[in-house]
């Protein structure tokens, strides 16, 4: 990439880094909590009004755009919210939600019968142990809930990428908006179930600047314009040369939560860190087929996007099969490249 793109990419997962603190303080906002749930509803009512009235529906199923909002939105963002009210360091919840990527790659291979490289494998086992150690690490200071409940948004996340993968739709944006639509209500309704009409009506009646604040960071800045630049770089360039800037993601997320909360992850943590970021790293690159084009593929056919590696909601970081990347790399491409990037 170019030094414009390569910054507009490092400026892409910095602001998906600051995101998690960003998500920090509008829970805790001048000390007083926000109902999680309550949150994330807040969040999405926002990535999708007013853009929904802009932005076409994907030309996939109800049933796949559902599926994409259930798991990839409201189950990851409903448990990593839920983990960072419960006591989740915001800078190792950026990091420990990396597993995503390892977790894709399983459920790709078990339910999309994608079977994974050697690499790939590698990546896997030296990713679950580093969570091991961050895992017995955390145990010895804190409680270790808030941790599983992570790993459950990194699940929820990988099934999403499964399904969005499946469903390949060609507008990655119109697909964050409109399964987007899944979120507010029910969570809202959830919130109201779990946390009570009191402190739902209670926390509306008396919403907290830091916290209209982070919603609006959450929304805007780390979904809407982190993904659009993403998705156009997705667009102009290989993956191979964009994904890897996602790795700076949980550095820039637990740099920022040293400087503005005070984390300083334990030697433990560290060390579980930088297993899981290597096995992370060696499932991303190394992990790519090298299949050859069918013989007899429409040229550009199968260019969809896959959602692997990355934070936000529904974050492109990869095309839709080897045989598109290939294409893309000798110079086809499914739309329209921007001038310079050539």
């Amino acid at each position: 990439m170019n030094l414009r793109h390569s910054l507009l990419a490092a400026l892409v997962a910095v602001l998906w880094g600051l995101n998690f603190v960003a998500i920090d303080f509008g829970l805790h906002a001048n000390g007083r909590e926000v109902p999680p749930l309550l949150f994330v509803a807040m969040r999405f009512l926002l990535v999708v009004f007013p853009w929904i009235f802009f932005i076409r529906k994907p030309d996939i199923t109800w049933k796949a755009i559902i599926g994409v909002g259930l798991f990839m939105s409201a189950g990851q963002f409903g448990l990593l919210y839920l983990a960072l009210a419960l006591g989740m360091p915001a800078g190792l919840a950026s990091l420990v939600l990396q597993a995503q990527v390892l977790l894709t790659v399983l459920l790709a291979a078990g339910f999309l019968r994608e079977r994974p490289s050697r690499s790939q494998l590698a990546g896997v086992v030296l990713g679950v142990a580093g969570l091991a150690v961050v895992a017995v690490g955390r145990s010895a200071v804190a409680p270790v809930l808030p941790l599983i409940i992570v790993l459950g948004a990194a699940l929820s996340w990988a099934a999403g990428n499964v399904i969005a993968r499946q469903a390949k739709a060609a507008s990655g944006l119109g697909l964050v908006v409109w399964s987007g639509a899944v979120v507010p209500l029910p969570l809202a309704g959830l919130s109201l179930l779990v946390d009570g009409p009191g402190a739902v009506f209670g926390t509306l009646a008396d919403l907290q600047p830091a916290t209209i604040l982070s919603a609006l960071y959450t929304a805007i800045f780390a979904s809407l314009v982190g993904y659009g630049i993403w998705n156009r770089l997705l667009a102009s360039y290989p993956s191979s040369a964009v994904v890897p800037f996602t790795l700076l993601v949980p550095v820039v997320g637990m740099s920022a939560a040293w400087l503005a909360l005070g984390e300083v992850p334990t030697p433990a943590e560290l060390a579980g860190g930088l297993l899981l970021l290597s096995g992370v790293a060696t499932a991303v690159l190394t992990g790519r087929g090298r299949q050859v084009p069918r013989l007899g593929q429409r040229r550009g056919a199968g260019l969809a996007p896959v959602f692997v590696p990355g934070l936000g909601a529904g974050l492109r970081t990869g095309e839709a099969d080897d045989d598109g990347r290939l294409a893309a790399e000798a110079g086809i491409r499914a739309g329209a490249r921007e001038p310079d990037a050539r």
